[in-house]
């Protein structure tokens, strides 16, 4: 309505505008439409600052950089203690097109890092080293409670971390060693967690 206000009071301004400028009598007319046409003016603006400020706030995206070091590191072990929860949980990757989906079982926060751990001989790593983007989906044994996480995998050559997942996991020193050119741990960056239930509204973190 206002900018049909608007449009009205322009067109009456421009049509009196040069008999305005011969004649006194019709001043008022002239002075009146103008008057009408920054008055509608002014009403849009005041109308459209309400969206335009519901925009920025609707748009406002909150990155990882925004979390303090201690809410990532509580982040992070809650993460980890869900995993130890489940005991097995399912890792996807992508290999071109194709996503891929397999079971792991172990994984351990070394210096402030979450790592999970594979042999470079495999295909999953070789998509890991492709594409470090994966998803992990944890499912508690109740069936109705269950983690996705997400994030991007970073490969580690650090032969300490490598020592110290695996004597925090002995059952694997028959598989691996810490030196065999092919134990890869990888820890998680950028990760994101996602708490779902059946009976409860998603939670997510993030570290």
């Amino acid at each position: 309505m206002k900018k049909v206000l608007f449009a009205f009071a322009a067109l009456i301004a421009l049509t009196f505008g040069r008999v305005c400028s011969r004649s006194a009598k019709f001043k008022h007319v002239w002075l009146c439409s103008c008057l009408l046409a920054v008055l509608a003016a002014c009403g849009n603006k005041q109308a459209a600052a309400p969206e335009t400020e519901s925009s920025e706030v609707t748009n406002e995206v909150v990155t990882n950089d925004t979390i303090s070091k201690e809410m990532k590191e509580t982040n992070m072990q809650e993460v980890q203690a869900y995993l130890k929860e489940c005991g097995a949980f399912f890792i996807a990757t992508a290999d071109s097109d194709q996503p891929h989906v397999r079971p792991f079982g172990v994984s351990e926060i070394i210096d402030g890092r979450l790592y999970i751990m594979t042999g470079k001989v495999k295909d999953v790593y070789k998509q890991m080293a492709a594409n470090g983007k994966f998803e992990i989906c944890a499912l508690k044994k109740s069936g109705s409670e269950w983690m996705r996480l997400s994030g991007t995998l970073v490969n580690d050559e650090a032969l300490a971390v490598k020592e110290e997942f695996l004597n925090r996991n002995e059952s694997l020193k028959s598989m691996y060693k810490a030196d065999d050119d092919n134990m890869a741990v990888l820890y998680i960056t950028n990760a994101t967690a996602r708490f779902c239930s059946f009976s409860a509204p998603e939670r997510k973190v993030s570290f």
